[in-house]
């Protein structure tokens, strides 16, 4: 029996050579692989000897060899092919490991393009594929996590056809991803990143307990390691809960450290940043305590024991928090339907993906991520006779708003969240729905601070602001009806601030 080991990644590869040396497999080896297997006192042949033929090029070829592929490739199975084998003096290799230069390690760390090609790596995944072709009678092993598995299938009577045919697909998904990382970055340098061919991978991290709805399946899948810091104490996460998490999370560390937010059904009830976490529950809570029943709940900071307690009173669905205290943890141990997640760490934090997407039938949409930046605000060019000196306010709701479906308007006074109307087809009617309810709660508004994400068309949203005794707005203006809605915020005093950004969320 033979093994092909050629690896970028050296973690665990002698232990691995050493255990298949000791179920009688001969090792062949390559270039850096071989000197670490050879000092570390292994019989390893270098793979010049099997293929007749120096590596060259600068190591550009190596393993590009009918003797290696051929080994590789060969059908057990088939006489004819066993039989030319050995007119040829192909030895079978029944065994490839192989993981990939560091292409995407490189790209992070240069943008020299010479280097970044020469990490492109031509024999590793045509030997990877050609195992993975040949999977019936070749194990491939990419992962080093693999390398304990694969030890124990050949020990303990486990290589079966599953166990291998696991692994091809496996095989198969590390050639693709490597190729679309590839792709990707060719397209981001010379294209701005919108190439012909636009290539979305992920690595699946769990199934969810079921898709939007129980008869449809679902999974979570990462583009890099970011979920994996995501700790799971307590229940089973859904797909639902996932994207809530993501509304909810997104708000959160857009405020920063010291924010709640409670989302239910992708969009926020109830937004608060003031001196401490408590109140911060509090005052998001008051927003609309109905809507928060069995929300989504984001605390960008430590949920203390005091803190599960007060959030206790009401069934949320889901918390999500930096850091979730034992103590804490043992305050909802009886609440059995509450999911409790964190991310071991004293705040919340977003991956920040430079991309964005969205399923349409027969394809999808693609383009860069949306940013809501605070200098939109606080830059933002004042355009009525009045102004306001602490821009707080108009901050927080213009996040919220950047951070709503559309057609979106938010109110928030003194740090919190106190009317927001989103997803509605009129952006008059967003605003009235949002003071509607925020009158039925018995919410005050007078002073409020106002954002809508989207220019109004029309005056009647300043008007109806008015009436409930709104003091700013901030808005993204460039309607043709500028000039009306600036005179309708200077015939109430209000404060009128265009920022020139629109924030769409469709």
């Amino acid at each position: 029996m033979r093994a092909l080991l050629s690896v970028s990644d050296k973690t665990g590869i002698v232990e691995f050579a050493k255990a298949l040396k000791g179920l009688g497999y001969e090792i062949v080896s390559t270039g850096g692989t071989w000197r670490v297997l050879r000092d570390a006192g292994i019989d390893v042949i270098e793979i010049s000897e099997i293929t007749n033929f120096p590596e060259c090029f600068e190591g550009r070829v190596k393993t590009l060899n009918p003797y290696v592929h051929g080994g590789i490739l060969y059908r057990r199975d088939k006489p004819n092919h066993v039989e030319e084998a050995k007119r040829l003096g192909i030895e079978p290799i029944d065994l490839v490991c192989v993981n990939l230069y560091p292409f995407k390690e490189t790209i992070e760390r240069t943008e020299d393009l010479e280097e970044i090609i020469e990490n492109i790596d031509i024999g590793g995944p045509s030997m990877v594929r050609s195992a993975a072709k040949n999977f019936e009678s070749v194990l491939v092993v990419t992962d080093p996590k693999d390398y304990d598995k694969v030890i124990d299938a050949l020990k303990n009577g486990k290589n079966t056809l599953e166990f291998r045919r696991d692994l091809m697909i496996k095989a198969f998904e590390h050639t693709a991803n490597y190729d679309a990382t590839i792709a990707n970055y060719m397209n981001e340098r010379f294209y701005e990143g919108f190439g012909q061919k636009q290539f979305i991978v992920g690595k699946k991290v769990f199934d969810t307990r079921y898709g939007e709805n129980p008869h449809q399946k679902g999974a979570l899948y990462e583009f890099e390691d970011f979920y994996e810091e995501l700790n799971i104490l307590k229940g089973e996460p859904s797909f639902n809960n996932l994207t809530d998490i993501n509304a909810a999370t997104k708000i959160a560390v857009s405020l920063g450290k010291g924010s709640v937010v409670i989302v239910k059904h992708g969009n926020p009830c109830g937004v608060a940043l003031k001196e401490d976490l408590v109140t911060s529950w509090q005052k998001a809570l008051e927003a609309d305590p109905v809507s928060a029943f069995g929300g989504v709940v984001a605390v960008n900071g430590v949920v203390t024991k005091e803190l599960a307690q007060e959030i206790n009173k009401i069934f949320v669905e889901v918390l999500v928090a930096g850091k979730i205290t034992d103590e804490a943890k043992e305050v909802f141990e009886n609440k059995k339907r509450i999911k409790l997640f964190d991310l071991g760490r004293p705040e919340l934090e977003i991956s920040g993906d430079l991309y964005d997407f969205k399923h349409i039938e027969g394809g999808f949409v693609y383009q860069t991520a949306d940013e809501v930046k605070e200098e939109e605000v606080l830059e933002a060019k004042q355009v009525s006779k009045v102004g306001v000196e602490d821009k707080k306010d108009l901050l927080i709701a213009w996040k919220i708003a950047a951070l709503t479906k559309s057609n979106c308007v938010a109110y928030v006074k003194d740090g919190a969240l106190v009317a927001i109307g989103m997803g509605m087809t009129s952006r008059v009617d967003a605003a009235k729905c949002a003071l509607q309810k925020a009158k039925e709660l018995g919410i005050d508004v007078r002073g409020a601070a106002m954002a809508s994400e989207a220019f109004f068309p029309f005056r009647d949203s300043v008007d109806e602001a008015a009436k409930a005794g709104v003091k700013a707005i901030v808005e993204p203006g460039g309607s043709i009806r500028d000039e009306e809605v600036i005179q309708a915020a200077d015939e109430h005093g209000i404060a009128l601030y265009f920022t020139g950004v629109r924030h769409f969320l469709h």
